[in-house]
């Protein structure tokens, strides 16, 4: 596409200009290019009445806060090719992974930060960043960050910047505190409104479908996801995000999960691997209804509806992008339905429940193609930490011996001899020799299983058992003469000392 979305042919002559401007529209609607381009051209100095800024560790001169980690992630990556090009750098800054990378860019003089406001909160009272030089702050999403309770750490972060500075708020709606936000910090801010987050956008059609029980729920739902284009699956709980992506993928429709249980690495993978279109399905609670844009989603399903039109309008918002078309389900069980009427009256969605079953037509025009089953991968292998809680026997992490130096010998029979380091030198038996107890040669444990009791042992007239509980020492023989009672361990008398574990012979 090469001609301007009306929110960017609205506000780019009076943010170029230097004006602080208010833009309301619904998400989709172009808004991180029409913040990114005047950004970037007056930091750049190549608007008139402007100069190039000055590259100073730990003083950026541009600002953009967001409230969730995936969209400062892609607003960075909207931003950094045109900041290359005009020889400015960008770096993100957010919760969930090291600060220390973070520092480290900062050291190096960033011109922009894409930031969220809790971890750039923290950076501040640390003294790693200074707000002081920044000529441009943008608000994007701002209405999300008030319902995420943001407002207070925004405001804090406000009043650090210069007075005298540009600034850009972007909101969909001015509801929770937004309208006091601009009233405080923007001076005189000339205000866009495109599309509101009430907007219907043409190119997006609705479905209600009902259905009678939670195993009709899990057939429909299943039909729905197995197309051949990208479709978000959107639950109420990280719990479920986790167990119905896992479902998916079982029955042959590869999906990833998203959500806020999961480590910072895990989401950009998954993020990654359904944006490359490795993977079709994304299945999302609300984290991911803001913000993030992925081209071509041809189908959004609320698996559970939202508790409030805003969040079911953001939610479809991830499909029908950039004028491209999309659907929209929502899956309602009988006791839900009332709910969900309220809330596409406020939405200002015309939608007639229907009820479905299992090979509906409605499911088939949604799903006119079904993707090929793909049989699931087979789960590596798991390995065991190192230390004194591995297996004997068993990998040890990263190649490395477990704790302790456990070394293994050629036993008797072709079997193995695992003998704990800790043990004493003494105790150790020569290669090729069963050791033996009172005359008599010791007996396998079942299982082969090593005992790993660290501090004294009773031997006694019937089985010795480790401070362990593991069963199955050979019985000493009637003619042993042994004092009941503890032994110093380490001790040699006859029958080898048995400390830091046993010795077992396998075969």
């Amino acid at each position: 596409m090469t001609d301007a979305f009306p929110i960017q042919t609205a506000t780019l002559p009076d943010t170029l200009q230097g004006r602080d401007v208010l833009g309301r529209g619904r998400t989709g609607s172009g808004k991180t290019l029409a913040f990114s381009l005047p950004l970037v051209a007056r930091l750049a100095g190549q608007v008139p009445g402007t100069q190039p800024v000055r590259h100073v560790a730990r003083r950026p001169t541009g600002l953009v806060l967001a409230p969730t980690r995936e969209l400062a992630t892609q607003i960075a990556a909207t931003l950094e090719p045109l900041a290359r090009a005009a020889r400015l750098s960008v770096t993100t800054i957010f919760g969930g992974v090291s600060q220390r990378p973070q520092e480290s860019a900062l050291n190096g003089g960033i011109d922009i930060v894409v930031a969220c406001p809790g971890r750039l909160e923290d950076l501040m009272k640390q003294g790693v960043i200074s707000l002081a030089d920044v000529k441009i702050t943008v608000l994007d999403e701002a209405d999300h960050m008030a319902d995420l309770g943001f407002l207070p750490g925004v405001k804090r972060i406000l009043s650090a910047t210069p007075k005298g500075g540009q600034r850009l708020l972007f909101s969909a709606t001015l509801d929770n505190g937004v309208d006091a936000l601009v009233k405080a910090f923007l001076r005189d801010p000339l205000r866009h409104s495109v599309d509101t987050a009430q907007s219907p956008v043409s190119a997006m059609t609705h479905h209600v479908l009902t259905v009678p029980d939670a195993e009709v729920k899990r057939d429909v739902v299943q039909h729905l996801a197995s197309g051949t284009g990208r479709r978000v699956l959107f639950t109420r709980t990280k719990h479920a995000a986790k167990k119905l992506a896992k479902q998916l993928t079982s029955a042959g429709v590869p999906a990833v999960d998203l959500h806020g249980n999961l480590g910072q690495g895990a989401r950009e993978r998954n993020l990654e691997a359904f944006s490359t279109g490795a993977v079709k399905v994304l299945v999302a609670t609300d984290i991911a209804a803001r913000g993030i844009h992925v081209d071509d989603v041809e189908l959004v399903v609320h698996v559970d509806p939202p508790a409030e039109h805003k969040a079911y309008l953001h939610r479809s918002g991830r499909t029908a992008r950039a004028g491209s078309e999309g659907a929209v389900v929502t899956i309602v069980l009988p006791e839900q339905l009332s709910d969900v009427r309220s809330m596409t009256r406020q939405a200002g969605i015309q939608a007639t429940p229907q009820p479905v079953r299992p090979g509906a037509r409605v499911l088939n025009d949604l799903v006119p193609t079904l993707a090929a089953p793909v049989a699931p991968s087979a789960p590596a292998a798991p390995v065991r930490p190192a230390g004194r809680g591995a297996t004997p026997g068993g990998p040890a992490a990263d190649g490395q011996r477990p704790a302790g130096r456990s070394r293994r010998r050629r036993g008797k029979g072709g079997g193995t001899t695992s003998t704990d380091a800790s043990a004493s030198r003494g105790a150790r038996q020569p290669s090729g020799a069963a050791p033996r107890q009172g005359g008599q040669p010791a007996r396998a444990a079942a299982g082969g299983a090593q005992r790993s009791s660290v501090g004294a042992q009773r031997s006694s007239a019937g089985a010795q058992r480790s401070s362990g509980g593991a069963a199955g020492a050979a019985p000493a023989s009637s003619g042993a003469r042994r004092p009941a009672g503890p032994r110093r361990a380490g001790r040699a008398s006859g029958a080898p000392a048995q400390r830091g574990g046993d010795q077992r012979h396998g075969g």
